[in-house]
């Protein structure tokens, strides 16, 4: 088991992840992401993650994040819009079909249970 342990979020180095390019639907979005802390058996996991303008689609799974910086709109099918930014906590329910129009390079800190 993983100590606890605190992270500077806005400063943590980040990976390069690989985006479908089915999921692009306009610009050049790049993801980067890091997990901290994943569960032994994989079904829940704690991040950071982070993706520059575009706009993309993604079926979600059970998530609560918190945006750290930048501004996107996610617009579920049917269902709400999003606009998220600094500050906002948001929860997305798995199978939820999203599109991430997004306006500032946004990084958010998540929690994702699988």
């Amino acid at each position: 088991m993983r100590p606890s342990f605190a992270l500077h979020v806005p400063d943590a180095d980040l990976r390069p992840e690989p985006l479908d390019p089915g999921q692009i639907v306009s610009g050049t979005p790049e993801v980067t992401g890091k997990v901290v802390w994943e569960s032994a058996d994989g079904r829940q996991v704690r991040g950071i993650w982070q993706i520059t303008p575009g706009v993309v689609t993604d079926t979600e799974a059970d998530e609560l994040f918190v945006v750290v910086s930048g501004s996107a709109t996610v617009e579920v099918e049917g269902g709400p819009t999003l606009r998220v930014g600094p500050g906002d906590m948001a929860v997305l329910r798995a199978g939820d079909r999203t599109t991430w129009t997004v306006h500032e390079t946004l990084r958010k800190v998540y929690a994702i249970s699988l």
